[in-house]
């Protein structure tokens, strides 16, 4: 029998020490602590046979296998994915409560049944008629997609191991406990060892494993940081809860890349792909709009697409004005402001300036900086840019327009939306030739503002 102690651990940050601590040193955090019994084991040998462990080989020997894929049939997931599942991999699907993770799995999982893939749902959180409801409204009623009801981890291993199915999906890792662990479901060495088991069942047995994990109210995966390092491919499901539209972005990748976005909208018969994501971002824009809003052409992934933009510049009767952002980052706003007061000559200084993005997407490139300038600009000025011209391109501090990448699928998007005009930065070449599109280039925001006042 081994020897039974305690320890507290930090439900946030892993962080363990002997004593109960008010703060965690480590990511200071209050209150995160909570005793959990371990029992070590006394007897460990060191001398462990080598006779089933391959040697060290050498790199230039290591021959690279074909990695196997399989489509969920659902595009914008597959995106994400980088092409599809990869077989033997595990995927933590992280997102906050009701944006529509068991919805989305549950429909991956009746598109891959439908390919003649054996699919394991284990319901850690919901009874199979719960599930079998969702199951109806989404329209998922095949032959080859099992339900399993089970919280505890060994009941659910023997399961998988028995039945040998292609794919698992686990809702959620926080809800299920593991007998060899002394603490409740949902604590940090709970979590810890149970995607450990599942790791090594994904990749003895060559079974594909989704993980559905909870977040924090800070928007951070729930559990230990050790969490995303172990498993193969971290996926966040992101939505406004006041909008039907969700965004699934890649923040860990191993067999594909981070960069990618897919779109979806949650309706009545679950979530719906958007394939142009453009369409549905300028769907209610008005031509003729009023000052201080633009349109601009930003990259989610190697995806363009054309978001609207809203800025309104107002005085105010307080001493310190209010800057507000909504989608686009606060620092960056604070950054463009400066310059065009120092640059343009445009005093903001006892103005009230706030930034909109429509359709609530969050943009983090910076080449949506010359479109946040201009909607400033136009709007404080009391001039509006021209509906059918687009923005694209990042702001220096000394008022330069700097290139941007993937400039030609920026403008062939622009184009296929009807639009006639496109601002780029004058270091940008563009080899294609494009014949129902403006392209003006510019050097300087100064540069930038003319161009769109003169082609009012």
């Amino acid at each position: 029998m081994g020897k039974v102690k305690t320890k507290f651990v930090c439900q946030q940050c892993g962080y363990e020490t002997a004593r109960y601590m008010g703060k965690c040193p480590e990511c200071g955090s209050w209150d995160s602590f909570v005793e959990e019994t371990t029992i070590k084991d006394t007897k460990i040998s060191n001398n462990l046979p080598l006779d089933n462990t391959p040697p060290p080989m050498l790199i230039k020997d290591v021959k690279i296998g074909e990695e196997i894929r399989v489509s969920t049939n659902i595009s914008e997931f597959d995106r994400v994915l980088g092409g599809g599942l990869v077989q033997g991999s595990l995927v933590l699907l992280a997102g906050d409560p009701g944006i529509g993770k068991s919805t989305l799995l549950l429909q991956a999982g009746g598109e891959l049944s439908k390919s003649g893939k054996k699919i394991l749902y284990i319901s850690a959180e919901e009874s199979a008629s719960q599930v079998k409801l969702r199951s109806d409204r989404l329209g998922v009623n095949t032959d080859n997609l099992y339900i399993y009801p089970q919280i505890n981890f060994e009941l659910i291993k023997r399961h998988i191991l028995d039945q040998k199915p292609d794919t698992v999906i686990v809702d959620s890792i926080q809800a299920i406990y593991s007998d060899n662990i002394q603490s409740s479901a949902g604590s940090v060495s709970q979590i810890r060892e149970c995607c450990n088991e599942l790791m090594n069942v994904a990749k003895s047995e060559n079974i594909t494993m989704i993980v559905i994990g909870h977040v924090t109210k800070e928007g951070n995966i729930a559990g230990p940081k050790v969490l995303e390092h172990m498993v193969d491919t971290v996926i966040q499901f992101e939505g406004d809860k006041y909008k039907s539209y969700r965004t699934l972005r890649a923040t860990k990748n191993r067999f594909g890349s981070t960069s990618e976005v897919g779109i979806f909208e949650m309706g009545v018969n679950g979530l719906e792909e958007i394939m142009n994501p453009s369409e549905i971002c300028l769907k209610e824009y008005n031509q003729s709009q009023s000052t201080g809003s633009v349109i601009i052409v930003t990259n989610e992934g190697t995806r363009p697409m054309l978001v609207e933009i809203q800025a309104l510049v107002g005085t105010t009767p307080y001493p310190s004005p209010r800057r507000v952002t909504n989608g686009v980052d606060f620092s960056r706003v604070l950054q463009i402001l400066a310059v065009l007061e120092k640059r343009v000559g445009l005093n903001l200084s006892k103005q009230d300036v706030y930034v909109n993005v429509i359709g609530g997407i969050d943009i983090q490139e910076p080449a949506a900086d010359l479109g946040i300038a201009l909607a400033v600009a136009t709007c404080a000025r009391d001039v509006m840019v021209d509906s059918h011209t687009a923005i694209v391109g990042e702001i220096g501090l000394s008022g330069e327009i700097r290139a941007v990448n993937n400039i030609e699928k920026r403008i062939k998007e622009v184009e296929k939306l009807g639009f006639k005009k496109i601002l780029i930065p004058a270091n940008n070449s563009v080899n294609e030739k494009f014949d129902n599109i403006q392209i003006i280039k510019v050097k300087r925001i100064i540069d930038a503002i003319s161009a769109c006042i003169n082609n009012k």
